[in-house]
């Protein structure tokens, strides 16, 4: 349930272990792409399972679920209002397979979730299909991947897998050992909705250092590539690269997950949020101030290109991405502002710019997201560069 970046890297990978496959997505071009033998994202390695998966007959994607004998539940879950978890799309999935279960089935939400959910949903089906009681398994096993590696890491990473009594957990280990050769650890449901949680969480404390530093750095006058350099020489620091905020759907999300149930406790997560989301202002703010002293100097008003669209290297995904926020607020504030990104194919209301003309037409090239393609650019001499995610290693 759900073709997405996480849905249908998985219903490849399971069909490709000749499986049959029936994947279900709520957009109708989705679902007609893939029936082509094609993909709708930019994932390494991808295209090419898809398509022969949907050759050979063993992945078929369609708007309604069937009947089987395992349902996934990949959907998105966002947060709302005052970022709050928003399990929508997981019970509309679970309401749409509620006819097609049967005795015998399992039933796994791979979907980043707060704690409680698989138990919150499977109190609905039971309540729903009372007579499924203790007869199907429930359990929850949370994807772990790198876009841009999912194919790899769907296979190999090590998977935490808690049902919501020992025979779900069975169950899932059971199915999961068909697809994964890394290490199945099996645990209770809570404690995997919690481990994923804290997985991300534990990620965007340590970039939330990383871009405080930055900050730092940038007021007292030191290069803080260089600073981190030095000081990830000691054998116990390892400090990560800071950047213009922090995207995606899953550490940019599933911290305030935390937060939404453990207010008072969990200081240390929502600060890292906060630093995390006023990166994004201190990264305008000295654009803007970038811009303003151009203007003064030159007497007319600079062009902008923004490099890299994405929230991380490499990918076309725009998700909860910083760099997609600070472009928007800087065109819409500045003007004459260039978005460039070498993944994305086109943009809705964007007019994408090629990288080398970008670099030539603009007169402020501000670095947002380091893509490979970005480290081999030539610019000229006498181009204003702000980085802020290393491409050039000139400031943080």
């Amino acid at each position: 349930m759900g073709m997405g970046y996480i849905g249908l890297p998985t219903a490849a990978l399971i069909a490709g272990k000749g499986i049959h496959v029936h994947g279900v997505d709520v957009n109708e071009k989705i679902v007609n792409t893939i029936n082509k033998g094609k993909i709708h994202i930019v994932e390494p390695d991808l295209d090419g399972l898809v398509h022969h998966a949907v050759k050979q007959g063993f992945l078929v994607a369609d708007a309604s679920p069937r009947k089987a004998d395992v349902f996934l539940i990949a959907v998105p879950t966002p947060f709302k209002n005052n970022f709050e978890p928003d399990l929508s799309y997981v019970e509309a999935a679970a309401r749409m397979v509620l006819p097609f279960l049967e005795e015998g089935n399992l039933f796994v939400i791979e979907s980043t979730s707060p704690i409680g959910t698989t138990e919150k949903i499977a109190a609905l089906l039971f309540k729903e299909r009372p007579e499924l009681k203790n007869k199907i398994s429930i359990a929850y096993c949370p994807e772990r991947v790198l876009p841009g590696n999912v194919i790899y890491e769907l296979e190999n990473n090590d998977r935490v897998i808690g049902g919501i009594d020992e025979q779900s957990s069975d169950a899932a280990i059971q199915f999961y050992s068909r697809l994964v050769k890394g290490s199945l650890h099996k645990t209770n449901s809570r404690t995997a909705e919690m481990c994923k949680l804290v997985e991300n969480a534990y990620r965007d404390v340590n970039i939330a250092f990383a871009n405080e530093l930055s900050m730092i750095c940038d007021k007292a006058g030191i290069n803080v590539n260089e600073l981190i350099a030095l000081a990830s020489r000691h054998a116990r620091v390892k400090i990560l690269k800071p950047g213009p905020g922090v995207g995606g759907h899953c550490i940019a999300v599933d911290p305030w997950f935390i937060v939404s149930d453990f207010e008072k406790e969990a200081r240390l997560i929502r600060q890292a949020r906060i630093i995390n989301n006023d990166k994004k202002d201190w990264v305008m703010g000295k654009i803007a101030d970038a811009a303003k002293d151009f203007e003064k100097q030159h007497k007319r008003k600079a062009i902008v290109a923004c490099m890299g669209l994405t929230y991380k290297p490499d990918i076309d995904d725009i998700r909860e991405s910083p760099a997609m926020e600070i472009f928007s607020s800087i065109h819409k504030k500045q003007g004459n502002t260039l978005a460039v990104d070498p993944n994305i194919a086109s943009l809705p209301g964007v007019e994408l710019a090629e990288s080398s003309k970008a670099i030539m037409d603009a007169d402020i090239i501000v670095f947002l997201v380091a893509h490979k393609e970005f480290r081999t650019l030539q610019v000229a001499a006498g181009k204003i560069i702000l980085d802020f995610c290393g491409v050039t290693s000139q400031n943080g």
